[in-house]
């Protein structure tokens, strides 16, 4: 079985509604695009013990997690000494970190028409972005060059940490996903199938649903809502597992439904 997956949104920004979270929905794409799911998500503000807390719990668990935000330099970036926390490490200069941190640098100085000065504060300063716990291992920055990290913690949850910028953190998740997980891909192996049942109560379906996780091995939902502009109170029930033991699963749950004589809507399936 694949690890459960969690993600950690880091920013004051983010709780106090300067900027929308874009991450949720897109780390649950890329994830659904695999045939994998997201178990759970946190937004946290740039609290040093409230990140710290939350990184240890994930570092203690068998989950896989991504951690969006804060690994910056500035001085409202804590992740990277969180991290350090957490795991009971010492920051260190990462030393691949450091040679893409200053070809970095160097490229910059550049295309500005300048000499790189390795002595000069601001660019000593920057290799602070390449300082990470003990024993990390890093992710490339297709964007800039400036890495991200990764570290396993001693409960074997692995927490894989990008910066809070969509357009370097995504494709850096992608190819953690692929490189890290990709033997988990279950495009073509995984299935939702469902169908909206009409006015039913959530209680009267509770045996229906308990008996499937029962006989099959699927997992069964339920999405109640009580004010949909084209079915009004409905519940949209489903499987979903394997497409095997979906088909099987579903065929008996259609089965059960109409013999409790329920009004039946469309169906949905989702690969």
């Amino acid at each position: 079985m694949p690890p459960a997956f969690g993600l950690i949104i880091v920013g004051d920004e983010i709780l106090s509604g300067k900027r929308a979270d874009k991450h949720l929905p897109k780390v649950i794409e890329l994830l659904q695009a695999r045939g994998l799911s997201l178990s759970w998500a946190l937004c946290v503000g740039d609290e040093r013990e409230r990140i710290t807390a939350a990184l240890k719990q994930a570092f203690d668990s068998s989950d896989a997690v991504f951690c969006c935000g804060g690994i910056g330099a500035t001085p409202d970036d804590h992740t990277r000494q969180c991290a350090a926390a957490a795991l009971g490490r010492e920051l260190v200069l990462h030393p691949q970190a450091k040679v893409l941190i200053e070809a970095r640098m160097r490229d910059v100085a550049a295309e500005q028409g300048q000499i790189y000065d390795p002595d000069r504060a601001d660019n000593v300063h920057r290799f602070n972005m390449g300082v990470f716990p003990d024993g990390a291992d890093i992710i490339a920055n297709p964007f800039n060059r400036i890495p991200g990290f990764e570290c396993h913690g001693p409960g074997g949850g692995t927490v894989h940490f990008v910066p809070g910028f969509p357009v370097m953190a995504w494709p850096m998740i992608e190819s953690v996903l692929d490189q890290s997980y990709g033997r988990w891909n279950r495009v073509g192996q995984w299935l939702e199938h469902s169908v909206v049942v009409m006015g039913a109560m959530e209680a009267t379906l509770t045996p229906l649903m308990e008996q499937l996780e029962r006989d099959y091995a699927v997992k069964v939902f339920s999405l109640p809502s009580v004010d949909h502009p084209e079915f009004g109170r409905h519940i949209e029930l489903g499987v979903k597992g394997a497409p095997a033991d979906v088909a099987l699963a579903f065929t008996e749950l259609m089965a059960g439904l109409r013999r409790h004589g329920a009004e039946l809507g469309p169906e949905m399936v989702r690969k």
